[in-house]
């Protein structure tokens, strides 16, 4: 997800043409007060592969606009309703989240349902071994994504009003369901380590005791930092967020120590040390710390359950580049991931089945 000219780039007419008339959202907006006369301009924001981002203003007004993608959608996907929902319910608490001004189910407006929200200024860092920046800027960016994630999961849900945001118990089972169906749905096109995946993560499943709000999608280039402080001021993307597992959530961005840096913003690989960039071990560690988590069981089989969810989402990219129905230009590229990143997935299976076959933990 973009979310400012000055976090992400805005893309070029030819990538991003506007498909959006703003004439009813402008009249809208004028009459809730947000902006100063009933006009809009409006331009397309790169980034993000599934809901259509804009930057829109008037004079000195400016706001940022997420729609629903227009076409034939998949029932679960692009949840902006949930993502409006979970924003409002976080404003106060110690997880940053951009303001948000209103959601609309109205699709007279803008063909599509929309929510409108504030616009950040900061920045969004994609390449995870943050390059111009020093070693102890790393650290500390690093150190402020643990805290924010760490807040995230310490959130009192019920307290919050999502008490019904998702179900309590069974959420990597329903999640492998969700995602296996999806590819079901979609085709796999051949991906054999991703139908691997689908077929061994519900016969492996270890057992829940944890219920938190998880992100579902939690990630650096999810999150805006503030231009020079390494403080983030909104975490963005909520579209995956649910009620779920605290340590599954970690073990979803912790993927990146995993991923080779040759292959999609990980870090796996590089020189850490020589970087500034804490061990996955070490990230862990300030996670426990501050949540109370000293064991981290199971761990290899997490990292296979969100590498092969990680593959569909990205396989489910490509399934809608295929058909033209994609939000992003470079979606066929990022399609092409699911594969190796399936494959990588279920290394971690075949580690996490010997190792309990032996008798051992995964830590």
């Amino acid at each position: 997800m973009t979310h400012a000219s000055a976090q992400r780039d805005t893309a070029p007419a030819d990538e991003h043409p506007l498909d959006l008339d703003c004439t009813r959202l402008a009249a809208l907006l004028h009459g809730q007060g947000l902006i100063g006369r009933p006009s809009l301009m409006a331009e397309r924001l790169a980034g993000g592969q599934s809901n259509p981002t804009y930057r829109i203003w008037c004079e000195g007004q400016q706001y940022v606009l997420r729609t629903k993608p227009p076409g034939k959608l998949l029932s679960s996907a692009h949840a902006i309703d949930r993502e409006y929902r979970v924003m409002h319910a976080l404003r106060d608490s110690e997880v940053p989240v951009p303001r948000l001004f209103l959601y609309s189910e109205d699709v007279s407006i803008l063909g599509s349902p929309f929510y409108v929200m504030e616009f950040l200024q900061g920045r969004v860092m994609f390449d995870q071994s943050l390059p111009g920046l020093s070693r102890g800027e790393r650290t500390a960016i690093y150190r402020e994504m643990n805290r924010v994630i760490a807040a995230l999961h310490r959130v009192d849900y019920q307290k919050a009003g999502l008490a019904d945001y998702g179900k309590s118990g069974n959420y990597i089972a329903r999640q492998v369901s969700r995602w296996a169906r999806q590819c079901q749905d979609t085709g796999t096109d051949g991906n054999t380590a991703l139908e691997a995946l689908a077929d061994w993560l519900p016969r492996h499943l270890p057992p829940e005791h944890q219920t938190s709000l998880v992100h579902g999608d939690f990630r650096m280039d999810n999150l805006l930092f503030h231009p020079t402080e390494p403080r983030v001021l909104g975490v963005l993307d909520w579209e995956l967020s649910t009620l779920g597992h605290p340590v599954a959530d970690l073990a979803y961005q912790c993927m990146g120590w995993h991923i080779p840096a040759s292959l999609w913003r990980g870090i796996g690989g590089l020189d850490l040390h020589d970087l500034g960039i804490p061990d996955e071990a070490t990230y862990i560690r300030w996670y426990g710390d501050a949540n109370g988590m000293q064991e981290m069981e199971h761990w290899d089989f997490y990292l296979a359950y969100n590498f092969f969810r990680l593959a569909a989402i990205m396989n489910g990219i490509a399934r809608r580049a295929e058909g033209g129905n994609a939000a992003a230009a470079d979606a066929l590229e990022t399609g092409r991931k699911a594969r190796p990143l399936a494959e990588l997935g279920w290394e971690y299976a075949t580690r996490y089945g010997a190792t309990r076959s032996g008798g051992g933990k995964c830590a």
